[in-house]
C-alpha cells in the first residue's frame, strides 16, 4: 500500500462524471454568486427599473429607447445590452421580441418591480434602500471576515473597520443615513404585511417602538390606529435625524437602561441583534415599561416555522449570517429558542402569528 502524502485525488471523490458535472455547475454558482446581486444594484443605480415603469407597468422598451434616458450624452450601449442579457436570464427583466428586424424589447418583472421608486410600484415596497446598503462596501467587508470569526471569535464588523457597527454608524452620518434608510424601507414591507394581518394593535392607546429608528414603522401603526399615541424610541443619534410624523412622538435613550412606559412595546428587527444575555436584559425593561395586561410585540424572523409561505425559508439563514456580519451575538432563532429566551425575561406565554414576509409577530405576555 502506498504511503498517504495528504493530497486526494479529485476525480476519487465522485460516483459519476454526471455527479462530478453536477457538482462543478454547483461551484461555478457559488464562486459567482455575488454577480447577480451587483448587477441588480448597477441597474438601480442606473435608474432603470424606473425608466421602464414610467412608461407603463406592462411598458417594454428597446435598448437604444432605455439608453436614451440615461443620464448621460454617450453611455455605453454594448455594456448596457450585456448586463440586461444577464438580468433577463435570472428573470429580473422580460426580454420580448418585435419588429422585422427582431429588436429585443425589455419590461419588468415581478422581481424588478421591488426596485421601482414610483409608478408601477408604490415606493411604500421598494426594495432599493436594502440593496443598497446590503452591497455598500461598508457594510460588505464584514463578510470577508468569516474565517477569522471562527478561527480566533471576534465581531466581524470590527474586524474590518475597527468600531462596532452603532459606534461606527454614530462616527459616520452617511453611513448612519444609509443604515436608517435600510430600516425604513424594510418598515414598509413588513408593516404592509403586518397590517394586512395582525389585528393585535386594537384597544392599545399607547405604543412605544423600542429600536424605532426614524419612526416610518410607528408612524404606519398610528395611522391605521389613530386612537394610539406612539413614542419611537431610539439612540440620540437616531432620534437627531427623525422627521415629524403625527401622532409620534420621538425620545433618544438606551434601551438597556430604560424603556418609556406604554400599553405595549413593539420591537421590529431589533432582537435578532443581540445575544440572548442581551435580548434578556431588553425584555425585562420591556416587561417593565408594561402593566400586567400589557404585552410585547416582536417582529422577527423565526427558523423553520410552521406556517410556510410562499417565501423561501431559507432566507433566515441568510439573515442569520447576516448577524454574524454586523452585530456581536446577533442571530436568528427558531420557535424553541425563543420560548426559551422570553420564559427566562418574565413571559411565560407567547403566540407566534404568521404575516406575508419572512418575519413572523411574535406577541409576549407576562402571565
Amino acid at each position: 500500500m502506498e504511503p498517504h502524502t495528504g493530497e486526494i485525488c479529485a476525480h476519487s471523490m465522485f460516483e459519476s462524471e454526471e455527479e462530478e458535472l453536477a457538482g462543478q455547475a454547483q461551484a461555478w454558482k457559488y464562486t459567482f454568486a455575488f454577480v447577480e446581486s451587483l448587477a441588480v444594484k448597477s441597474v438601480v443605480l442606473l435608474g432603470i427599473p424606473d425608466i421602464i415603469a414610467r412608461h407603463g407597468p406592462k411598458a417594454t422598451l428597446s435598448l437604444s429607447q432605455i439608453a436614451a434616458e440615461l443620464p448621460s450624452e454617450k453611455p455605453d450601449v454594448n455594456c448596457l445590452f450585456r448586463i440586461l442579457r444577464f438580468l433577463v436570464a435570472k428573470n429580473f427583466f422580460r426580454a420580448e421580441t418585435s419588429g422585422g428586424a427582431n429588436e429585443v424589447r425589455y419590461g419588468l418583472t415581478p422581481a424588478s418591480k421591488w426596485f421601482v421608486k414610483g409608478g408601477a410600484a408604490a415606493p411604500s415596497v421598494s426594495m432599493i434602500a436594502m440593496l443598497l446598503m446590503q452591497n455598500d462596501v461598508t457594510m460588505m467587508a464584514p463578510w470577508h471576515h468569516f474565517n477569522e470569526c471562527v478561527l480566533d471569535g471576534g465581531v466581524a464588523f470590527e474586524k474590518a473597520h475597527g468600531l462596532h457597527l452603532w459606534d461606527y454608524a454614530a462616527a459616520h452620518p452617511d453611513q448612519n443615513c444609509l443604515f436608517n434608510q435600510a430600516m425604513a424601507c424594510n418598515a414598509n414591507i413588513v408593516m404592509k404585511a403586518i397590517l394586512s394581518k395582525y389585528e393585535g394593535f386594537q384597544g392599545l392607546n399607547s405604543l412605544v417602538d423600542v429600536g424605532g429608528g426614524i419612526g416610518a414603522t410607528l408612524a404606519e401603526i398610528v395611522k391605521a390606529h389613530p386612537s394610539i399615541n406612539g413614542i419611537s424610541y431610539d439612540l440620540p443619534h437616531v432620534v437627531a435625524m427623525a422627521p415629524h410624523y403625527p401622532g409620534v412622538k420621538h425620545i433618544g435613550g438606551d434601551m438597556f437602561r430604560e424603556v418609556p412606559s406604554a400599553d405595549a412595546v413593539f420591537m421590529k428587527w431589533i432582537m435578532h441583534d443581540w445575544e440572548d444575555e442581551d435580548c434578556v436584559k431588553i425584555l425585562k425593561q420591556c416587561r417593565k415599561a408594561i402593566p400586567e395586561t400589557g404585552k410585547v410585540i416582536i417582529v422577527d424572523t423565526v427558523l423553520n416555522p410552521r406556517e410556510k409561505t410562499a417565501l423561501d425559508p431559507s432566507m433566515g439563514l441568510v439573515f442569520d449570517l447576516a448577524m454574524i456580519a454586523h452585530t456581536v451575538g446577533g442571530k436568528e432563532r427558531s420557535e424553541e429558542e425563543w420560548k426559551n429566551l422570553l420564559k427566562e425575561a418574565g413571559f411565560p406565554r407567547f403566540n407566534i402569528i404568521a404575516i406575508p414576509a419572512l418575519q413572523s409577530v411574535i406577541e409576549a405576555f407576562p402571565y
